[in-house]
């Protein structure tokens, strides 16, 4: 197989800070965001994801004059999330200079909401994130940082953002983020037998093998955070990503 699937860098963002979480708790600060695209930007990478953590949990607005300073700096596609409630926030996301907008908690509220952003932006514009983790008892159930229930079981929710004509969906096992576990290849191979649109899986990556293995599993794209920042056993912060080179598989 030629590598030709997608390898996304995530940013998780808090209180202007770069950090990275384990299991989305914990955050641990990294660094400064703009730098790290700086670099991203030198490797270039197919496109980036910036998820503003305090805007998801905390209800806080959006801090569009951090989006735009992240975005002027970005020279490949930038996707964003975290705090998007109304579709007036994704036109001034836009106009900030983002190219796809995630949406993920507003979704519990109002089911229509995909939809409706797809209407107004169209599908390409529009990333509806599922934050997925297994409870005791094996089972995957939706996680929601905000606390908000949801009245689908996944399968049947990722479904619904189907039918309501998301373009993308970014697949987050948050039992696996930050483990350095690997991929979680069932919950991949899962989605992918009935989902058409592209979906990115996220969480647990420490390898390129890791990648390949999403890929295989069926994912569309792979996305990853402490893999690209940082670097050895007691995980140095250290941005990177891989070459074209090592990226052939």
């Amino acid at each position: 197989m030629s590598y030709r699937s997608r390898i996304i860098p995530v940013l998780l963002i808090q209180q202007g800070a770069l950090v990275k979480t384990e299991k989305f708790s914990s955050p641990r600060y990294v660094g400064d965001p703009i730098n790290a695209i700086k670099i991203f930007n030198e490797k270039e990478v197919d496109e980036i994801v910036v998820l503003d953590i305090d805007a998801s949990k905390k209800n806080q607005p959006i801090n569009y004059n951090l989006v735009r300073d992240l975005a002027s700096e970005c020279f490949m596609p930038l996707a964003y999330g975290g705090g998007v409630k109304t579709l007036s926030d994704i036109e001034q996301l836009i106009k900030s200079g983002v190219e796809k907008v995630i949406i993920n908690s507003v979704s519990f509220e109002n089911p229509k909401f995909i939809s409706e952003a797809v209407e107004q932006f169209a599908s390409s514009t529009i990333v509806a994130s599922v934050d997925v983790t297994q409870n005791f008892f094996g089972k995957y159930v939706l996680y929601s940082a905000s606390g908000k229930k949801n009245k689908y079981g996944t399968i049947d929710y990722i479904k619904h953002i189907q039918e309501s004509g998301a373009g993308e969906i970014l697949l987050q096992a948050v039992h696996r983020d930050g483990t350095g576990m690997g991929y979680d290849l069932k919950l991949i191979s899962e989605i992918s037998d009935f989902v058409s649109v592209p979906f990115i899986a996220c969480g647990g990556a420490a390898s390129i093998i890791d990648l390949h293995k999403a890929v295989k599993a069926g994912a569309s794209a792979v996305a990853a955070g402490s893999m690209f920042v940082f670097t050895g056993k007691h995980k140095a912060v250290m941005i990177s990503f891989p070459s074209s080179s090592e990226l052939k598989w």
